[in-house]
Protein backbone atom coordinates (compact mmCIF):
# COMPACT_ATOMS: atom_id res chain seq x y z
CA UNK A 1 0.00 0.00 0.00
CA UNK A 2 1.53 3.34 -1.06
CA UNK A 3 1.41 6.66 0.81
CA UNK A 4 -1.59 8.04 -1.07
CA UNK A 5 -3.62 4.87 -0.40
CA UNK A 6 -2.74 5.05 3.29
CA UNK A 7 -3.86 8.69 3.44
CA UNK A 8 -7.11 7.92 1.66
CA UNK A 9 -7.83 5.16 4.20
CA UNK A 10 -7.21 7.63 7.02
CA UNK A 11 -9.64 10.04 5.38
CA UNK A 12 -12.32 7.36 5.03
CA UNK A 13 -12.10 6.62 8.75
CA UNK A 14 -12.25 10.34 9.52
CA UNK A 15 -15.33 10.84 7.38
CA UNK A 16 -17.25 8.26 9.42
CA UNK A 17 -17.47 10.81 12.23
CA UNK A 18 -20.64 12.83 12.70
CA UNK A 19 -18.87 16.16 13.10
CA UNK A 20 -16.88 17.88 10.36
CA UNK A 21 -15.61 21.44 10.59
CA UNK A 22 -16.55 24.02 8.00
CA UNK A 23 -13.39 25.32 6.30
CA UNK A 24 -13.30 28.92 5.04
CA UNK A 25 -10.12 30.05 3.30
CA UNK A 26 -9.43 33.81 3.22
CA UNK A 27 -7.00 34.97 0.54
CA UNK A 28 -6.00 37.92 -1.64
CA UNK A 29 -4.02 38.68 -4.75
CA UNK A 30 -1.68 41.08 -2.95
CA UNK A 31 -0.59 41.97 0.56
CA UNK A 32 -1.82 44.91 2.59
CA UNK A 33 -5.52 44.60 1.75
CA UNK A 34 -6.69 43.62 5.25
CA UNK A 35 -7.00 39.88 4.73
CA UNK A 36 -5.72 38.84 8.17
CA UNK A 37 -7.79 41.55 9.85
CA UNK A 38 -10.91 40.16 8.23
CA UNK A 39 -9.97 36.59 9.21
CA UNK A 40 -9.55 37.52 12.89
CA UNK A 41 -12.69 39.63 13.15
CA UNK A 42 -14.78 37.13 11.20
CA UNK A 43 -13.66 34.44 13.65
CA UNK A 44 -14.76 36.58 16.59
CA UNK A 45 -18.14 37.36 15.07
CA UNK A 46 -18.76 33.68 14.23
CA UNK A 47 -17.81 32.77 17.81
CA UNK A 48 -20.42 35.24 19.03
CA UNK A 49 -22.88 33.25 16.94
CA UNK A 50 -22.06 30.24 19.15
CA UNK A 51 -19.56 28.60 16.80
CA UNK A 52 -16.29 27.05 17.92
CA UNK A 53 -13.75 28.74 15.66
CA UNK A 54 -10.05 28.10 15.08
CA UNK A 55 -7.89 30.30 12.84
CA UNK A 56 -5.01 28.65 11.01
CA UNK A 57 -2.41 31.30 10.17
CA UNK A 58 -1.09 29.91 6.90
CA UNK A 59 0.89 33.06 6.08
CA UNK A 60 3.88 31.01 7.12
CA UNK A 61 6.70 32.77 8.93
CA UNK A 62 4.95 36.13 9.40
CA UNK A 63 2.65 35.55 12.40
CA UNK A 64 0.11 38.21 11.38
CA UNK A 65 -2.70 36.73 13.46
CA UNK A 66 -0.77 36.65 16.73
CA UNK A 67 0.42 40.23 16.18
CA UNK A 68 -3.14 41.43 15.61
CA UNK A 69 -4.32 39.65 18.74
CA UNK A 70 -1.38 40.85 20.81
CA UNK A 71 -0.78 37.27 22.00
CA UNK A 72 2.53 35.45 21.91
CA UNK A 73 1.83 31.69 21.60
CA UNK A 74 3.98 29.13 23.33
CA UNK A 75 4.11 26.89 20.25
CA UNK A 76 3.47 27.28 16.52
CA UNK A 77 3.10 25.19 13.37
CA UNK A 78 6.84 24.62 13.11
CA UNK A 79 6.78 22.96 16.54
CA UNK A 80 4.13 20.55 15.29
CA UNK A 81 5.84 19.82 11.98
CA UNK A 82 9.42 19.55 13.14
CA UNK A 83 9.46 19.15 16.96
CA UNK A 84 6.79 16.59 17.69
CA UNK A 85 4.20 18.82 19.34
CA UNK A 86 0.56 17.75 19.04
CA UNK A 87 -2.23 19.66 17.36
CA UNK A 88 -3.74 20.64 20.70
CA UNK A 89 -0.32 21.83 21.89
CA UNK A 90 -0.13 24.44 19.10
CA UNK A 91 -3.67 25.83 19.45
CA UNK A 92 -3.49 29.05 21.45
CA UNK A 93 -6.45 30.60 23.24
CA UNK A 94 -7.68 33.86 21.78
CA UNK A 95 -10.42 36.34 22.74
CA UNK A 96 -14.11 35.44 22.64
CA UNK A 97 -13.25 31.73 22.91
CA UNK A 98 -11.58 31.52 19.51
CA UNK A 99 -8.44 29.47 19.03
CA UNK A 100 -5.59 30.16 16.67
CA UNK A 101 -2.57 28.34 15.31
CA UNK A 102 0.40 30.57 14.60
CA UNK A 103 2.46 30.13 11.46
CA UNK A 104 5.51 31.31 13.40
CA UNK A 105 7.49 34.50 13.08
CA UNK A 106 10.70 34.72 11.07
CA UNK A 107 10.93 30.94 10.69
CA UNK A 108 12.76 30.15 7.45
CA UNK A 109 11.65 26.52 7.45
CA UNK A 110 8.01 27.65 7.36
CA UNK A 111 8.45 30.08 4.49
CA UNK A 112 9.92 27.51 2.09
CA UNK A 113 7.54 24.61 2.42
CA UNK A 114 7.38 22.26 -0.52
CA UNK A 115 4.08 21.10 -1.96
CA UNK A 116 4.48 17.76 -0.21
CA UNK A 117 5.13 19.51 3.09
CA UNK A 118 2.00 21.65 2.69
CA UNK A 119 -0.02 18.51 2.03
CA UNK A 120 1.58 16.80 5.01
CA UNK A 121 0.70 19.82 7.15
CA UNK A 122 -2.95 19.51 6.20
CA UNK A 123 -2.85 15.81 7.05
CA UNK A 124 -1.48 16.67 10.50
CA UNK A 125 -4.20 19.21 11.27
CA UNK A 126 -7.26 17.34 10.07
CA UNK A 127 -7.93 16.64 13.75
CA UNK A 128 -9.46 20.13 13.87
CA UNK A 129 -12.62 18.43 12.63
CA UNK A 130 -13.01 17.15 16.19
CA UNK A 131 -12.29 20.51 17.81
CA UNK A 132 -13.95 23.28 15.78
CA UNK A 133 -17.20 24.08 14.04
CA UNK A 134 -15.41 26.50 11.71
CA UNK A 135 -11.76 26.59 10.64
CA UNK A 136 -10.64 29.86 9.03
CA UNK A 137 -7.47 29.50 6.99
CA UNK A 138 -5.68 32.84 6.59
CA UNK A 139 -3.38 32.31 3.62
CA UNK A 140 -0.40 34.37 2.54
CA UNK A 141 -0.99 36.95 -0.17
CA UNK A 142 -0.23 36.46 -3.84
CA UNK A 143 0.10 33.39 -6.02
CA UNK A 144 2.83 31.37 -4.33
CA UNK A 145 2.57 27.58 -4.47
CA UNK A 146 1.53 27.47 -0.80
CA UNK A 147 -1.38 29.87 -1.38
CA UNK A 148 -2.57 28.23 -4.59
CA UNK A 149 -2.41 24.75 -3.03
CA UNK A 150 -4.67 25.77 -0.14
CA UNK A 151 -7.11 27.82 -2.22
CA UNK A 152 -7.33 25.13 -4.88
CA UNK A 153 -8.38 22.53 -2.32
CA UNK A 154 -10.94 24.72 -0.50
CA UNK A 155 -14.67 24.56 -1.06
CA UNK A 156 -15.26 28.04 0.41
CA UNK A 157 -12.97 30.94 -0.46
CA UNK A 158 -13.22 34.61 0.54
CA UNK A 159 -11.23 36.75 -1.90
CA UNK A 160 -10.35 40.14 -0.39
CA UNK A 161 -9.77 43.15 -2.63
CA UNK A 162 -9.64 46.93 -2.25
CA UNK A 163 -10.42 49.71 -4.76
CA UNK A 164 -6.70 50.07 -5.58
CA UNK A 165 -6.10 49.09 -9.23
CA UNK A 166 -3.22 46.78 -8.24
CA UNK A 167 -5.48 44.93 -5.83
CA UNK A 168 -8.01 44.25 -8.57
CA UNK A 169 -5.43 43.10 -11.12
CA UNK A 170 -3.69 40.89 -8.56
CA UNK A 171 -6.99 39.32 -7.47
CA UNK A 172 -7.67 38.50 -11.12
CA UNK A 173 -4.14 37.08 -11.45
CA UNK A 174 -4.81 34.73 -8.54
CA UNK A 175 -8.05 33.48 -10.10
CA UNK A 176 -6.36 33.12 -13.48
CA UNK A 177 -3.59 31.04 -11.91
CA UNK A 178 -6.19 28.80 -10.28
CA UNK A 179 -8.00 28.26 -13.56
CA UNK A 180 -4.80 27.24 -15.30
CA UNK A 181 -4.35 24.39 -12.87
CA UNK A 182 -5.82 21.17 -14.31
CA UNK A 183 -6.56 20.02 -10.75
CA UNK A 184 -8.83 23.01 -10.04
CA UNK A 185 -12.56 22.44 -10.41
CA UNK A 186 -14.40 25.70 -11.04
CA UNK A 187 -17.77 24.32 -10.03
CA UNK A 188 -16.45 22.88 -6.80
CA UNK A 189 -15.31 26.06 -5.05
CA UNK A 190 -17.65 28.75 -3.78
CA UNK A 191 -15.67 31.96 -4.25
CA UNK A 192 -17.03 35.10 -2.62
CA UNK A 193 -15.39 38.50 -2.97
CA UNK A 194 -15.07 40.93 -0.06
CA UNK A 195 -14.60 44.59 -0.98
CA UNK A 196 -12.49 46.15 1.76
CA UNK A 197 -11.75 49.80 2.60
CA UNK A 198 -14.50 51.21 0.42
CA UNK A 199 -16.44 54.43 0.87
CA UNK A 200 -19.88 52.91 0.73
CA UNK A 201 -22.03 50.25 -0.90
CA UNK A 202 -21.77 51.68 -4.42
CA UNK A 203 -17.97 51.63 -4.48
CA UNK A 204 -17.89 48.08 -3.12
CA UNK A 205 -20.42 46.80 -5.67
CA UNK A 206 -18.61 48.61 -8.48
CA UNK A 207 -15.38 46.92 -7.44
CA UNK A 208 -17.04 43.52 -7.53
CA UNK A 209 -18.70 44.18 -10.89
CA UNK A 210 -15.38 45.15 -12.48
CA UNK A 211 -13.69 41.96 -11.38
CA UNK A 212 -16.72 39.77 -12.00
CA UNK A 213 -17.07 41.01 -15.58
CA UNK A 214 -13.56 39.98 -16.62
CA UNK A 215 -13.73 36.75 -14.61
CA UNK A 216 -16.92 35.69 -16.40
CA UNK A 217 -15.63 36.72 -19.82
CA UNK A 218 -12.13 35.31 -19.75
CA UNK A 219 -12.15 32.63 -17.04
CA UNK A 220 -15.75 31.39 -17.42
CA UNK A 221 -15.92 31.31 -13.65
CA UNK A 222 -18.69 32.09 -11.15
CA UNK A 223 -18.07 34.42 -8.25
CA UNK A 224 -20.36 35.89 -5.58
CA UNK A 225 -20.32 39.23 -3.79
CA UNK A 226 -20.20 38.79 -0.02
CA UNK A 227 -20.25 42.50 0.79
CA UNK A 228 -18.13 45.51 1.63
CA UNK A 229 -16.23 46.74 4.67
CA UNK A 230 -16.05 50.53 4.86
CA UNK A 231 -12.88 52.49 5.42
CA UNK A 232 -12.93 52.99 9.17
CA UNK A 233 -10.62 55.09 11.36
CA UNK A 234 -11.63 53.02 14.36
CA UNK A 235 -10.31 49.89 12.68
CA UNK A 236 -6.94 51.62 12.25
CA UNK A 237 -6.97 52.61 15.92
CA UNK A 238 -7.73 49.03 16.91
CA UNK A 239 -4.80 47.76 14.84
CA UNK A 240 -2.46 50.15 16.65
CA UNK A 241 -3.77 48.79 19.97
CA UNK A 242 -3.20 45.21 18.75
CA UNK A 243 -6.87 44.51 19.28
CA UNK A 244 -9.46 43.29 16.76
CA UNK A 245 -11.89 46.08 15.95
CA UNK A 246 -14.76 43.77 16.92
CA UNK A 247 -13.43 43.88 20.48
CA UNK A 248 -12.08 47.41 20.69
CA UNK A 249 -15.00 49.09 18.92
CA UNK A 250 -17.88 46.61 18.59
CA UNK A 251 -20.24 49.27 17.23
CA UNK A 252 -17.82 50.61 14.61
CA UNK A 253 -18.97 50.51 11.00
CA UNK A 254 -16.34 47.90 10.10
CA UNK A 255 -17.36 45.69 13.04
CA UNK A 256 -21.00 45.80 11.99
CA UNK A 257 -20.09 44.99 8.38
CA UNK A 258 -18.09 41.91 9.39
CA UNK A 259 -20.92 40.79 11.70
CA UNK A 260 -23.31 40.96 8.74
CA UNK A 261 -20.92 38.81 6.71
CA UNK A 262 -20.67 36.28 9.54
CA UNK A 263 -24.46 36.09 9.77
CA UNK A 264 -24.75 35.67 6.01
CA UNK A 265 -22.18 32.87 5.97
CA UNK A 266 -23.88 31.13 8.87
CA UNK A 267 -27.22 31.26 7.07
CA UNK A 268 -25.87 30.31 3.64
CA UNK A 269 -24.42 26.83 3.67
CA UNK A 270 -25.71 25.77 0.28
CA UNK A 271 -22.28 26.10 -1.28
CA UNK A 272 -20.82 23.36 0.90
CA UNK A 273 -23.64 20.90 1.14
CA UNK A 274 -24.11 19.68 -2.40
CA UNK A 275 -22.37 16.34 -2.15
CA UNK A 276 -18.93 17.78 -1.57
CA UNK A 277 -16.57 16.54 1.13
CA UNK A 278 -16.39 18.87 4.10
CA UNK A 279 -14.00 19.56 6.92
CA UNK A 280 -10.24 19.32 7.04
CA UNK A 281 -10.47 15.71 5.96
CA UNK A 282 -12.45 16.90 2.94
CA UNK A 283 -9.77 19.43 2.09
CA UNK A 284 -7.19 16.66 2.31
CA UNK A 285 -9.35 14.47 0.10
CA UNK A 286 -9.34 17.14 -2.59
CA UNK A 287 -5.59 17.66 -2.29
CA UNK A 288 -4.99 13.98 -2.92
CA UNK A 289 -7.82 13.42 -5.38
CA UNK A 290 -5.47 13.96 -8.27
CA UNK A 291 -2.23 12.87 -6.60
CA UNK A 292 -1.26 9.35 -7.61
CA UNK A 293 1.97 8.10 -6.08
Amino acid sequence: MDQADQLRNIIKQQNKQQHLARVITVTSGKGGVGKSNISVNLAIQLSRLDKKVVILDADFGLANVEVMLGIRPQYNLADMMFKGKSLRDVISAGPENIGFISGGSGLREMTNLSRDQVQNLVRMIYGLDNIADVVIIDTGAGISDNVIELVMASSEVLLVATPEPTSITDAYALLKTLCRKPEFYKNHSKIRMVANRTHGYDEGKELFDKLDTVVKKFLKMKMEYLGYIPYDEKLLKAVMKQLPVSLAYPNAASSRAILEMAMFLENRKDGIEQGQSKGLSGLLTRMFHYKKV
